[in-house]
């Protein structure tokens, strides 16, 4: 009797785990559908159900970063406030002359002359806003991209590669190359810091980034898309550009998809090499993440 009882618990969890390993490779199949068509390289990693899901195509791939290092860069700053060596409302000098002209920045259209902002506003800025020239002042004040990747290492996330700031990058284009992730890191860093199980940032730097990503105003096409109006998505874009070839380098969004039903998901889709416009990469994300919501939906 009592074997009879274990081998029925066997096979119920054997049919258990064959059912979700067949709804997730339906998804899977799903987002290889989606990309099948395209003239593009797309990584994608999704992490959901309580991390019991876990959908990957070309996630261990090498993926230029763009804008997405900006959230890497702000966990530095605010790992730098926690210890002390600054103050989150500290003011900074932005000089006229730090107002590069060939960079995007939303600083520089509200404060044509410069400004003294506070850190938290530049931080706003750079996420939120994906500003170039608050990147390059947050950069400076801790030491600059080693300095990031020092912080990185120290807290065991890898796969991530920050040599070049945001002028460097932009001036040449092969050097976007050399600052890189991939899909599963990009998914390993945002659970790391969001569940911040081993204290990464302080609770008062916990609650600020995370009120800036779900604030962010770049990318509303890509991971938020097609989802429902209202749905909060906390999430960093990243974008390059087209070179004069019409390849594109870089349309990535990495983020968390919070559900209706209380539970979320983690998302990073990185697209690359591309020959399609800007509407269909952005496209791609998109309907990836639409069919990764209609997926989690369901779960309870």
């Amino acid at each position: 009797m009592i074997k009879l009882f274990h081998l029925t618990i066997l096979l119920f969890l054997l049919i258990a785990c064959q059912t979700s390993a067949q709804t997730t490779d339906s998804l899977k199949q799903q987002i290889k559908k989606i990309i099948s068509t395209k003239n593009a390289i797309v990584g994608v990693s999704i992490i959901g159900n309580n991390e019991k899901d876990t959908i990957s195509l070309n996630s261990e791939k090498h993926f230029p970063l763009q804008s997405v290092f900006k959230f890497h860069i702000a966990l530095a700053v605010l790992s730098q406030i926690d210890e002390g060596k600054f103050r989150i409302n500290q003011k900074i000098k932005i000089d006229k002359k730090d107002l590069l002209p060939n960079l995007y920045s939303p600083i520089r259209e509200d404060y044509p002359n410069g400004a003294i902002l506070p850190i938290s506003k530049i931080l706003e800025y750079t996420v939120s806003s994906s500003d170039n020239v608050g990147c390059e002042v947050l950069l400076r004040l801790i030491g600059g991209p080693k300095a990031v990747e020092d912080y990185l290492a120290k807290n065991n996330i890898k796969d991530v590669s920050i040599k070049f700031n945001e002028e460097q990058q932009q001036a040449n284009w092969d050097l976007q190359f050399q600052n890189w992730t991939t899909p599963v890191a990009g998914n390993e860093t945002l659970i790391k810091f969001y569940y911040n199980k081993n204290k990464l940032l302080s609770k008062k730097s916990y609650d600020f980034i995370w009120k800036v990503m779900r604030e962010t105003e770049t990318g509303a096409d890509r991971l938020k898309g097609q989802l429902p109006k209202g749905t909060i998505v906390a999430h960093k874009t990243g974008s390059s550009g087209a070179n004069k070839d019409g390849v594109t380098a870089a349309v990535n969004d990495i983020g968390i998809v919070f559900l209706p039903n209380g539970n979320h998901f983690f998302i990073s889709v990185f697209v690359t090499n591309s020959k399609e416009n800007a509407d269909i990469n952005e496209k791609i994300i998109a309907d990836i993440t639409k069919a990764a919501w209609d997926y989690f939906i369901t779960k309870k």
